[in-house]
């Protein structure tokens, strides 16, 4: 098999290689090729990340819709993980609050860190 050369993550097709790589490798023993492969691409992974974070000043919802725009996500997308589209199209026009539940779901899909999508925003006719 091929040694993987990593290089700087540029972009979400590299990304998601990496993601894929880590999964494989994270479990390799301590000392091993392997593990040293995890822990170059933990520090490449999160480099990466570093470049998406976002503005803390940003409510939660504008925060989703930052990384829908990055990721190339619909609200249908997002109904489709949450499975009720007029509750997303509700909470994307601020009539109703995120609920824990879509928290969880849109953290992960969105990789989101919770803690962005757990503070307190204004809705409309609130």
């Amino acid at each position: 098999m091929e040694k993987a050369q990593w290089y700087l993550i540029e972009n979400e097709e590299e990304y998601e290689k990496a993601l894929s790589r880590y999964d494989e490798v994270k479990y390799s023993a301590k000392g091993s090729r392997e593990h040293k492969e995890k822990m170059l691409l933990v520090h490449l992974i999160s480099e990466y990340e570093k470049s998406f974070r976002i503005d803390v000043e940003v409510d939660p919802v504008e925060v989703i819709k930052i990384r829908m725009e990055d990721f190339g996500y619909k609200p249908a997308d997002l109904a489709q993980v949450y499975g009720d589209k007029g509750t997303v199209s509700k909470v994307l026009n601020y009539k109703q609050a995120l609920s824990l539940s879509m928290i969880r779901k849109f953290s992960q899909l969105l990789r989101i860190p919770v803690e962005l999508l757990i503070r307190e925003y204004a809705l409309k006719g609130a």
